[in-house]
């Protein structure tokens, strides 16, 4: 598209095959987005009809009216054609697997965001002070949230948290308590597409102003250690731009094993756009403006560190959020420490919310009983 047009995603996946369902959504929901914006304008560029299925006029209301019209039916449609192909991929099981995705296009001083599961967008902007503030974009869709709760019961599907962990809804069939999914929407997940897990985006626009200085992609294991405003003071204090994805990763790594230090570290994934699109000289992302940086878990719980802007085509190891029957039964706590060689930025006096040194939140507590078919009734 156009030279003022930046798209940034990042993509969490959970379940066995989660880490190839997060990979297949990155390689392919960018182009899908292009693809749909580029049909959408031919045709009204064609036609000057009604804008897409809403009621705006083209002749009516301003251009930025138009253009959010645009783009969330650009986000509508691609995220539907994407759990369409994830349905159908002949190699790629995602019956119990899936992934959240929170993206964002920056065109001009529009901002565009879609966003399904619990990975989150924050900004940091300046106050009329100057001094920087923490500003939450997206909403992470949980199952208690009352209209996605609603649904799901709707749908007949359950909701409730396990009563080791009373403060993580969790998502449960109707007839067996699995898989458990720690999210209303995500990417997958055909076993609670009839219960009322979805993938439509939540969709919102934004104009940008020149007190917005940069904007924070993270998956939750990057939320579940650090708050919005400790996310933008460490970015903000970043001696590079190009250096603050990585070190965002490296201090929710060091409060991983600080707060959790009997559990599994979950996967955290970053990317900063910075809003002015300047960056270091040395940085590989000059042009745009963004440094990204991911750490992942291997399966012997230590950190594994890579930087998405030195390999494109980047493999996402298994995370661990379904328990296997060798780490714990079907209500258990993993228990594996983290062994990271983490050095990190030191922030103190944190306020958090979570479980407090217990145990990894996971995404999906155990798989159906079932494979494929679901039990009479």
């Amino acid at each position: 598209m156009s030279e003022d047009v930046t798209f940034c995603g990042v993509f969490d996946g959970h379940g066995p095959q989660g880490h190839l369902v997060a990979r297949k959504v990155r390689d392919a929901l960018p182009l899908k987005l292009l693809s749909s914006m580029h049909s959408y304008q031919s045709r009204q560029n064609g036609s000057g009809g009604a804008c897409l299925k809403g009621n705006l006029k083209k002749s009516d209301g301003s251009p930025e009216d138009r253009l959010n019209c645009l783009w969330k039916e650009t986000f509508m449609k691609s995220y539907k054609a994407m759990d369409k192909e994830l349905r159908s991929h002949p190699n790629l099981d995602c019956f119990c697997s899936g992934s959240t995705a929170v993206t964002i296009v920056k065109q001009g001083p529009n901002l565009f965001m879609g966003y399904i599961g619990d990975s989150r967008a924050i900004m940091g902007s300046k106050d009329s002070n100057g001094s920087m503030v923490a500003i939450q974009l997206t909403v992470d869709l949980k199952p208690d949230l009352p209209r996605e709760a609603e649904r799901i019961k709707k749908c007949r599907g359950r909701v409730f948290a396990l009563q080791d962990e009373p403060e993580v809804p969790r998502v449960w069939l109707p007839f067996d308590d699995a898989p458990g999914l720690a999210m209303a929407r995500a990417f997958g997940d055909f076993c609670l597409k009839e219960y009322g897990v979805i993938s439509i985006p939540e969709f919102s626009h934004r104009l940008l102003t020149e007190r917005d200085q940069f904007i924070v992609l993270a998956s939750d294991g990057v939320w579940d250690v650090l708050s919005n405003e400790e996310v933008v003071e460490i970015v903000s204090l970043a001696p590079t731009r190009s250096s603050a994805a990585r070190i965002l990763v490296d201090s929710a790594a060091r409060e991983w094993k600080l707060k959790y230090p009997t559990s599994k570290m979950d996967d955290c994934a970053v990317v900063c756009l910075f809003l002015d699109g300047k960056m270091d000289t040395e940085s590989d992302y000059e042009e745009q403006g963004l440094s990204s940086a991911t750490v992942q878990s291997n399966h012997s719980g230590n950190a594994i560190e890579t930087d998405d802007g030195q390999k494109t085509e980047l493999y996402l190891p298994r995370n661990f959020t379904v328990r296997s029957s060798e780490e714990s039964d079907s209500y258990g706590r993993v228990a594996a420490e983290f062994e990271g060689n983490v050095d990190a930025v030191s922030t103190e006096d944190q306020n958090w919310s979570g479980l407090e040194g217990v145990t990894r939140v996971n995404s999906l507590v155990q798989l159906p009983r079932f494979s494929e078919e679901r039990p009479n009734p």
